[in-house]
């Protein structure tokens, strides 16, 4: 099926992200992308990536370091336009729009290497995420109208109720950077949920983490999508935690797809082994699962 013309000018823009927050279907997938491609210079960085993460699903995007993994995010959140393809939420076409209007759309993401606002408190970096979702220009802002009081009153709460779910209530006076490794990641995971998205990305959510704080982040993973209504796509070098939570799998090598499925048959695929070891599947290397 070849893709419609993207939104064009900023009032488009702005109606297409209007629609595709109010208007998405429940029987579409929840991310849609199709035949997505961008190069940089000569460089193909992805090529013809499709992929579909329904409702609720937890889909993992995997490959060696330098397969465009973190391409695509930025490809999905519209930090890059798309040479060609397509991006859907809940069958609302969003590719075009500005990162902005994708959060509005109900797309929302972690980083591999985390970003937060190191010097405001971890209350204050959920408030400032959440007010993505706020109504009240910057007129209202300004004399403290009714829906003004109402918002932030509103945007406190929920700000607080994410800190506890998070397991960081305790710390919400603290500067953001003074956080330990594991908690900041926790508080990024909830600045992203403060927008809140219908499709979340998580890059390298366990990265850098010991292994009790991997087992606990993993737990937490399981339980977003329940609890919050949201599907996950995932990237993670960690092929334990992906396995083993993932129900579908698409591995990128060069910015090219060379595998798709369940957990079991890509983790035994000859491509994707030779793609992570440097060695055809004879029998002899493990698949990546068991790689250690």
């Amino acid at each position: 099926m070849s893709a419609a013309a993207p939104p064009a000018g900023a009032s488009a823009a702005a109606a297409g992200a209007s629609a595709a927050a109010a208007g998405a279907s429940a029987a579409a997938p929840a991310l849609d992308a199709d035949r997505l491609s961008i190069a940089f210079g000569g460089l193909k960085a992805v090529t013809e990536l499709s992929l579909r993460v329904p409702a609720r699903g937890l889909h993992g995007l995997i490959g060696p370091n330098g397969a465009g993994k973190t391409t695509v995010f930025n490809l999905l959140t519209g930090v890059y336009r798309p040479d060609s393809g397509s991006i859907r939420l809940g069958g609302v076409r969003v590719d075009g729009l500005r990162p902005n209007q994708i959060a509005r759309a109900g797309l929302a993401r972690t980083f591999q290497n985390i970003r937060l606002f190191a010097e405001l408190s971890v209350l204050d970096n959920v408030r400032v995420a959440a007010a993505v979702r706020a109504r009240s220009g910057l007129l209202r802002t300004f004399l403290r109208t009714p829906l003004y009081v109402a918002e932030e009153a509103a945007i406190l709460e929920r700000a607080r109720e994410l800190l506890a779910i998070l397991g960081i209530a305790h710390r919400e006076d603290e500067q953001a950077k003074s956080l330990p490794y594991g908690d900041q990641r926790r508080l990024e995971i909830a600045r992203a949920l403060a927008t809140e998205p219908r499709v979340l990305l998580l890059d390298e959510p366990v990265a850098g983490m010991n292994t009790q704080e991997k087992k606990a982040m993993r737990g937490l993973i399981q339980s977003l999508r329940e609890r919050f209504d949201v599907a996950i796509l995932l990237i993670e070098h960690d092929m334990g935690l992906v396995m083993d939570i993932c129900e579908h799998i698409t591995v990128l090598d060069h910015g090219v797809t060379i595998a798709r499925g369940e957990p079991a048959a890509v983790q035994h695929d000859p491509a994707v082994i030779e793609a992570y070891l440097g060695v055809p599947d004879d029998g002899a290397a493990a698949p990546p699962g068991d790689a250690g």
